[in-house]
């Protein structure tokens, strides 16, 4: 079977600035993308119906018969099994909610309004990510259910002598990783310690947490549930119930909470973000489609930070606060709630982060961790640039 993970329209717009640059499910969410998640649950790797500037990147694979699943979607056994027995012209849903669909090549271009003979899926447990805030606020019962997958019949290897654990049969410890001197308490949630990892000395760490492969923690790192440090990730300081996608770092002091930090970021010595308004009032969050702050539902809600941005020394983010792509922050004072993309500046007023400029400082991150800044990158990172010029508001318009 073919299978395609797609892109729901609402929920990519709900989930900017993250869907910038990658299709929704390359979240990732728990310890695993929500990719990843399917092809354990499949036994097959799926291709992607994305936005067409991205497909290059992440192509999409057709044949006569497709099976389409909603990318937004977290996998669990019951729609795994659901979604294979689909026959052509089935489609599953939940509450009026498209999850997979079987269509044949021949109805590509627009299965999402086709008419299905409909099923409706027993599952009512799974997590289905509609806003970027469901990315934190869903991680702990992510991270428990990739757990679960991914340790299941397996025996973790010895942890080290040295440490003070609590409940360590939820403690799980991949091969090659390196934990040394520290507080693992599983009591609170499973903890999961990915290969080649290393957790250094006085590190205190509350389950659920995951640290996933080559990630690290810094001396006496202070981390609170539901809490993922994705791969290649260097985090210190203390941080709470946040998501880190991939190859950023937060190396130093400071507090990041109820946040998700996207790919190649780096926050600053001392950068802290406020996850709760000293009035204790619901918290807005910029959304893009709406050109508004619109509620979130949440009393506690912190940053979103695109992929490629960057905070330098002492930089302070308010409550809610969204940070678009390859944007640079510093100096003193808490910049905008929204700090548009590509954004260079702080407090004080920003100017356009320059393509150019953005794209050196890219390829000098990604060459510190051995991958190449594709020309392919460059081409998203170029759309997205052109995308968002609307929101750079003192950026003059051409005909001004």
């Amino acid at each position: 079977m073919n299978y395609i993970l797609f892109d729901p329209e609402k929920e990519r717009k709900n989930l900017l600035p993250f869907t910038f640059t990658r299709p929704v499910s390359e979240i990732r969410i728990g310890i695993l993308t929500i990719t990843e998640k399917w092809e354990k649950y499949l036994g097959a790797k799926p291709s992607f119906k994305t936005e067409d500037y991205l497909q290059k990147k992440y192509p999409l694979i057709t044949s006569e018969i497709n099976l389409f699943i909603n990318g937004c979607i977290c996998p669990n056994v019951i729609l795994a099994e659901e979604i294979k027995n689909l026959k052509v012209g089935e489609a599953l849903y939940r509450n009026g909610e498209l999850l997979a669909a079987q269509v044949k090549d021949t109805e590509l271009s627009n299965f999402q309004s086709a008419s299905f003979q409909a099923k409706e899926s027993a599952s009512d447990k799974h997590i289905h990510i509609k806003h970027s805030y469901d990315i934190f606020s869903s991680n702990a019962q992510a991270i428990e259910d990739d757990f679960e997958l991914l340790t299941k019949g397996r025996k973790s290897a010895p942890i080290p002598a040295g440490n003070q654990v609590l409940n360590p049969e939820r403690i799980f410890i991949e091969e090659g990783a390196n934990v040394l001197f520290s507080i693992l308490n599983a009591s609170t949630g499973s903890i999961y310690i990915g290969k080649d990892a290393e957790v250094m000395e006085g590190s205190k760490i509350r389950g659920p947490f995951a640290l996933c492969e080559h990630a690290g923690l810094k001396m006496d790192a202070k981390i609170y549930g539901a809490t993922t440090v994705g791969p290649y990730c260097k985090v210190g300081g203390e941080v709470n119930n946040s998501v880190f996608f991939a190859f950023s770092n937060k190396g130093h002091d400071g507090f990041v909470g109820n946040a998700v930090i996207g790919e190649w970021c780096n926050l600053g010595a001392d950068t802290n973000n406020s996850n709760l308004k000293n009035t204790y009032e619901e918290v807005k969050l910029w959304n893009y489609t709406s050109e508004r702050f619109d509620k979130t539902g949440l009393t506690f809600c912190g940053l979103m930070m695109a992929d490629h941005a960057k905070s330098g020394i002492n930089t302070m983010f308010n409550t809610g606060t969204v940070v678009g792509v390859g944007s640079n922050i510093f100096g003193s004072g808490f910049p905008r709630n929204f700090v548009p993309d590509f954004s260079w500046g702080g407090a004080s007023g920003f100017e356009t982060f320059q393509l150019k400029k953005m794209f050196q400082v890219a390829d000098a991150m990604c060459k510190r961790r051995n991958v190449e800044f594709t020309e392919t990158d460059k081409e998203i990172i170029l759309h997205v640039f052109e995308q968002t010029k609307k929101f750079r508001f003192w950026e003059k318009p051409a005909n001004a």
